[in-house]
């Protein structure tokens, strides 16, 4: 084998390295942290076209308990993949309880038309760790190593 050669075989069993490894970074499961479930109380003010906190967190298990108070007019809350929805009137508080038993990142929105910024009143549930930012972290560094790679003969 000249040197030609070698360098083309040795080239192509990076490039089939960094396939592997970007196939187990996008598929492979991330530890799960075993949490024990616990009571967790959101209290949400609702006011025209936001939700003020507009983010919620909670482990996989958790019993959810959300307080939802409409400051000015009548507001809902539904919860997108998880089929509940509840609406508070005004100076009122509505409360919708369920367990987090699905993991991701869920929106929840209005449900009561309050305007015409209606369709931009929304927010998010967080059910688990987020494994998308540290999915692309790695996707990332993958990248930046196979630049380097290339650029370096």
């Amino acid at each position: 084998m000249n040197g030609e050669t070698v360098r083309r075989w040795s080239s192509g069993w990076r490039w089939v390295a960094l396939s592997g490894l970007t196939v187990l970074i996008l598929f492979l499961p991330f530890p799960v942290k075993a949490t024990t479930p616990v009571e967790r109380t959101f209290r949400i003010q609702a006011s025209r076209f936001e939700y003020s906190p507009a983010i919620l967190s909670a482990n996989p298990g958790d019993r959810v308990t959300i307080e939802l108070v409409a400051t000015d007019v009548v507001h809902g809350l539904s919860i997108d993949g998880y089929d509940l929805e509840t609406s508070a009137d005004p100076g009122q508080t509505a409360i919708l309880s369920f367990i987090a038993d699905r993991q991701g990142s869920f929106r929840f929105r209005c449900t009561i038309t309050c305007g015409n910024m209606h369709p931009f009143m929304i927010g998010k549930l967080r059910v688990g760790q987020n494994d998308g930012l540290w999915r692309a972290a790695g996707l990332l560094a993958l990248a930046l190593v196979a630049g380097a790679w290339r650029s370096w003969k």
